[in-house]
């Protein structure tokens, strides 16, 4: 048998014994989809570049499953670099194996190979998304993931008409791999985008862009459900559509108390279920997006563009020289319609949708989440000595060098990670003050995790700072769980006084929410999903600073409460003897040779 032939047997058994763990777990339907990823050319804002797709569309092809589904992507890479591939909001129950940030729970799928992630749904209901998480690869390695109510039952509001998938993304000119790759090692700072897209188009206000805007039809007086997919790299974004209202109904895989509003603002990760009338008078109407700053009003290197594209009724009128724009987007800097939004935001909490908040809480943490400055000998570009730096604690995350966390934990490895994460910070002080004494800011790497017992209910309260004039929001998303958002608030947390106003009815229940600016935001969840699972702001330029850090859930007393079996295919920390690289003239080469020697 030939090399390929028994490489081809050994993926295929592989699957079978996926399917053969998990056929006692699934209740619903088993769907199969094939990933290729591969460069191809596109045009926007008047240049033509390369850029790493799936299956050659931005955003990527729409995953649709019921509720308590299973699906099996095989992730084909084509590409000149290693990937992975996360279910963003995707709890994956026992099933850490296929969560995919790389170097905590896998290795990166190498190019020339594949790796088929099981994708387990359980508690999910509506919408969410998938994207690449090694480096910024998300950028154009994205698509949204539709979870339709299980099968004989319904949505709790009356049936849309219809639907339409609005994914938003943000567009770089240059090659972004090159800019981030070649900031990191200066120490510089990492690239803003130049537009922002909807559904892959920058829209009528971005040169070369207005034949391409995205159009979208309607017919007078159905009502629509817009599933609106979040996936800018480094923005929280207000969304409004002129002259209609909007009633939001869903929030990152969960049912919410509608919400009747004129815009939202929706965080980097998060994802919303909106209910759109098409009730005004037939014609062309702008939605449009625009980047909300909570970062000082001094900084204005943010991408500043209006990103537009058109509802477009059915029908016979008069086209207008140009769609109304909408006047209820608010402004860049405007932080009162941005947290009024979001104090509103309440799970459904009923009957059919219940919350159940832990309310023993064993486990409680405190994290400060911070800019930093980190002495960088080696670096060039930094402010004398020092470079950008985030934190968690005061503790600034790498990545481990010689295999992932989750096989180095189940493999019982040492020297990949300590667990030793803090539950507080080295020290406490007016954590959104304006004057702090010298050098607090200097913070200090580590690969430090945090274990938890099975069963734990924790409560952690994550505080905002203003080190290095940085107060600003970030928004925290925890793999392998949905959280409730149980408090939060402005200035330093306070432990006596702030906890006698927590919500314990109607918390949303999330995978993604926003740390304010200088403020603080207070969550609870039960630690009953074993595994490894990754922390971190969904500010890819604070993720790339190490504002993460990982739990390590423990096994429970039973099999059906411990982490299953890894699948015989993980892919290696090992680069193919053969792998692809681009040569100069953007032509394929074959390169032999063991570039690095990683785990397994």
């Amino acid at each position: 048998m030939n090399s390929k032939n028994m490489y081809t047997m050994i993926e295929y058994l592989g699957i079978m014994l996926l399917l053969g763990q998990s056929f006692c777990m699934v209740q619903g339907d088993v769907h199969f989809y094939d990933f290729i990823l591969r460069e191809k050319n596109f045009t926007r804002l008047c240049k033509t570049k390369s850029m790493l797709v799936v299956n050659e569309s931005f955003p990527g092809p729409v995953i649709r499953i019921h509720k308590g589904d299973t699906v099996y992507v095989n992730v084909h890479n084509q590409g000149y670099y290693g990937i992975t591939i996360h279910w963003h909001g995707v709890m994956q129950p026992r099933n850490p194996w296929s969560d995919g940030p790389e170097y905590v729970t896998q290795c990166p799928i190498q190019p020339g190979t594949n790796f088929t992630y099981e994708v387990i749904f359980s508690d999910e209901e509506g919408t969410l998304w998938w994207h690449a998480h090694s480096d910024w690869t998300r950028a154009t390695v994205h698509g949204a993931i539709i979870v339709l109510p299980r099968v004989g039952s319904t949505y709790p509001f009356a049936k849309p008409d219809a639907e339409e998938i609005l994914v938003l993304a943000a567009w770089y000119t240059g090659d972004l791999k090159e800019l981030v790759d070649e900031a990191l090692v200066t120490g510089n700072d990492l690239p803003s985008s130049d537009a922002y897209t909807i559904n892959g188009e920058p829209g009528d206000f971005c040169a070369c862009s207005n034949e391409m805007t995205y159009r979208w039809m309607v017919d007078y007086g159905k009502t629509y459900l817009l599933r609106v997919v979040n996936a800018v790299m480094n923005a929280e974004i207000f969304y409004a559509v002129a002259e209609h209202n909007l009633t939001v109904v869903g929030m990152d895989g969960h049912y919410i108390k509608p919400i009747s509003t004129s815009y939202i603002m929706v965080s980097p990760g998060q994802t919303m279920d909106i209910l759109f009338k098409a009730n005004q008078s037939v014609g062309q109407y702008y939605m449009a997006v625009r980047h909300y700053s909570s970062e000082d009003p001094s900084v204005t290197a943010f991408d500043h563009v209006n990103t537009t594209a058109i509802v477009e009724y059915r029908g016979n009128y008069t086209i207008p020289s140009s769609p109304e724009f909408p006047s209820t987007l608010p402004s860049y800097l405007d932080f009162i319609s941005a947290r009024n939004f979001t104090n509103r935001i309440r799970s459904l909490a009923n009957k059919e949708y219940p919350v159940d908040v832990p309310l023993n809480i064993t486990k409680r943490m405190f994290i400060t989440v911070s800019m930093n400055s980190l002495y960088c000998p080696t670096c060039t570009g930094g402010l004398d000595d020092a470079i950008i730096a985030t934190s968690m604690n005061n503790i600034s995350w790498v990545n481990p060098s010689t295999t992932d966390v989750l096989y180095a934990y189940y493999r019982n490895i040492s020297g990949a990670y300590t667990s030793d994460f803090p539950d507080y910070p080295p020290s406490f002080y007016n954590f959104t003050g304006d004057e702090f004494s010298e050098n607090i800011d200097l913070t200090v790497q580590g690969t430090k995790v945090k274990v938890l017992n099975y069963g734990e209910e924790v409560e952690i309260v994550f505080q905002g700072t203003s080190l290095l004039s940085g107060s600003m929001n970030h928004p925290m998303h925890l793999h392998g769980y949905s959280f409730y958002v149980v408090g939060i608030g402005s200035n330093n947390f306070d432990n006596e006084t702030d906890p006698k106003g927590f919500n314990l009815v109607d918390p949303p229940e999330v995978n993604t929410f926003g740390v304010p600016k200088k403020g603080w935001l207070a969550i609870r969840f039960l630690a009953n999903n074993p595994g490894v699972w990754f922390w971190h702001c969904h500010f890819d330029r604070h993720l790339s600073w190490g504002m993460n850090t990982a739990f390590i859930v423990k096994n429970g007393a039973t099999t059906e409460t411990s982490i299953r079996q890894p699948p015989v295919d993980m892919p290696t920390c090992k680069v193919p003897l053969k792998s692809w690289i681009r040569s100069d003239d953007g032509l394929d080469e074959e390169e032999t040779g063991n570039k690095t020697k990683l785990g397994y």
